[in-house]
């Protein structure tokens, strides 16, 4: 996946918004105001030496540990609490598993939601 296609498709699901509240060079995509991804534009004050694309995302702990034994391109955080949040280097993984891996993430904020407020993704519990 490129980067468009990330957006595009994160974008894609019910209830998802974006901002940027850590500045021009990260978009955050949240649903019912709870952030589950971070997607870094380039550049900026989020630079990393590598400088390759890359987004942050939010899965259980035990998750974490199991994709970063898994795939290399999968990394603690930079910028995140490292025990709930990895680096997705997206462009060198199979745009499947990025799918899904992203949609885990979306699932993962819906079930600590409110039963009333979760009720309306139709995400069985």
């Amino acid at each position: 996946m490129n980067i468009e296609q990330v957006r595009d498709y994160t974008l894609s699901l019910y209830g998802v918004t974006e901002d940027q509240p850590f500045g021009d060079d990260i978009i955050t995509f949240r649903v019912e105001g709870k952030i589950f991804l971070c997607l870094w534009l380039g550049g900026g004050l989020h630079d990393q030496k590598d400088s390759e694309p890359r987004f942050a995302l939010k899965l259980l702990p035990e998750r974490h540990e199991e994709l970063r034994a898994q795939h290399s391109a999968v990394t603690p955080a930079w910028h995140w609490n490292k025990k709930h949040w990895s680096d997705v280097y997206y462009e060198q993984l199979d745009d499947t598993l990025v799918q899904q891996w992203i949609l885990e993430s979306y699932r993962l904020i819906i079930a600590k939601l409110p039963k009333a407020l979760r009720q309306k993704y139709n995400i069985n519990d």
